[in-house]
């Protein structure tokens, strides 16, 4: 789970790199379109295998949530710091516990309904307060202004977690009927096929060095996502699950090389209570599936 992070977070890295040079769909395609370019080399002549699904119309609805979520975040990862994006993603999981009461039936104690509240406010924390100094006509001295209004970019960014939690909750529900690399094979196929259609509208031709960039995006997403099968296989969701907030770490870590950027006060308390507010709700989960 920790090399899944790192994977995802240095994916996100070279897409926010991208996005400063290339329109946000190219790069959302190259995304999909290499992931299934090296999907292809791996599966083969099996591929035929894992194209079968027990749920085709859901499978499909999966997968273009997916490739929803990645336009909205890599949209929202133009604007925004990597390590401030990665926090505010955190929140999916805070969804999903949200939506599986209306969409799934499950009930929510009022436990997991204060961790949910701790989560929003952690996300409030983050997306609001934003200090800038202007000059006062009555004083010779700086004004302190601080604004409460949300970038736009944080906007997206939340509409990215949401669907993504969508993503997650239609995969629960298919991980029954069908394998992991057929979730895997439409989530590129879909993803591939929806970015063609607009990429003619947005192509810049990429140099070299670019396209090696964009293949990199391509081959990091699906590796990442063979490693987070691969966690899940080898160890209880119990012991996995929070490693996942590991990528805040390497977020902070990239953006800083990379963006010469580190998370400010406001960033890293929002994160602690979003992160403190899933462990809480997965442990409230988990106990409550044991019986206890």
């Amino acid at each position: 789970m920790l090399t899944t992070m790192c994977l995802f977070v240095t994916m996100d890295t070279v897409a926010k790199y991208l996005t400063q040079s290339y329109p946000v769909e190219q790069v959302v395609w190259a995304r999909f379109f290499f992931h299934m370019a090296w999907l292809t080399l791996y599966l083969r002549s099996s591929i035929l295998q894992v194209v079968r699904s027990g749920n085709l119309k859901l499978q499909l609805v999966r997968s273009a949530c997916l490739m929803l979520t990645t336009l909205l975040f890599f949209t929202g990862l133009q604007t925004a710091e990597l390590s401030t994006a990665t926090s505010i993603m955190f929140l999916s999981p805070i969804f999903v516990t949200v939506l599986a009461v209306p969409l799934l039936g499950e009930k929510v104690g009022l436990r997991r309904l204060l961790g949910v509240l701790v989560g929003f406010l952690g996300a409030l924390i983050i997306v609001s307060p934003k200090t800038e100094t202007s000059s006062s006509v009555l004083s010779d001295s700086a004004v302190s202004v601080t604004q409460w209004l949300p970038q736009t970019g944080h906007l997206i960014l939340i509409c990215a977690a949401l669907s993504n939690a969508l993503y997650q909750l239609m995969t629960r529900k298919l991980s029954s009927v069908d394998s992991s690399l057929t979730a895997l094979f439409y989530s590129g196929i879909i993803g591939a096929i929806g970015t063609t259609v607009w990429l003619p509208n947005v192509w810049q031709l990429p140099t070299v060095s670019d396209w090696l960039l964009l293949s990199c995006v391509g081959l990091l997403g699906c590796v990442s996502h063979f490693c987070l099968i691969r966690a899940f296989r080898n160890a209880p969701a119990s012991l996995v699950v929070p490693f996942s907030y590991s990528a805040l770490l390497w977020a902070t870590i990239l953006g800083f090389i990379v963006f010469d950027t580190l998370p400010d006060r406001w960033t890293l308390l929002g994160a602690a209570l979003i992160v403190s507010s899933g462990l809480y709700i997965f442990y409230r989960e988990k106990t409550l599936k044991e019986g206890n």
